[in-house]
């Protein structure tokens, strides 16, 4: 079944100054939201709450530090197939999204089908962790890259300018 392509939000200044207090930090009251964009609080309340309808604000989350929680290894997992049924694109979709290790996953176009951002403790808790997903769903090949350094994460969004109308 197709998914749908969200409707296009076009934010102005005044929203793309919310968000970026929001994405900076997110348990921000009101109060200091509408400091930091010069505006009242009604009109950023307003405002926050029709970008949440809209789809634009999904959740609020807070970032979690993963060396401090002994979860020091990244791995990125390129994987392919030879099956691209519907029926075995649904059980590999269900096994990555039942994972807690797979942070991020992505269907590609090119040579590589998927690609996975897995966060575990150790290359012993990769190897379970590869070892479980294996034995879900059938691949033909899978690489992992073990990240070496973390350089940069949990951008936000560029907001930048408003297009041209």
């Amino acid at each position: 079944m197709p998914r749908s392509r969200p409707t296009t939000f076009s934010p102005d200044e005044l929203d793309r100054k919310i968000l970026s207090a929001l994405q900076e930090d997110a348990s921000l009251s009101l109060e200091a939201i509408s400091r930091r964009v010069g505006s009242s609080k009604t009109p950023v309340w307003n405002r926050i709450r029709k970008m949440t309808e809209a789809g634009v604000i999904e959740r609020h989350t807070v970032l979690l530090n993963p060396g401090a929680l002994g979860l020091d290894t990244c791995f990125f997992v390129l994987v392919r197939t030879s099956n691209h049924s519907a029926d075995w694109q649904a059980r590999f979709l269900k096994a990555v999204r039942a994972r807690p290790e797979v942070l991020e996953a992505h269907r590609l176009a090119g040579e590589i089908d998927y690609l996975l951002k897995v966060r575990v403790s150790d290359a012993h808790a990769y190897d379970d962790f590869y070892q479980a997903l294996i034995a879900e769903v059938r691949v033909h090949e899978v690489t992992a890259l073990l990240s070496m350094e973390e350089i940069k994460a949990h951008a936000p969004l560029p907001l930048g300018e408003s297009p041209p109308a």
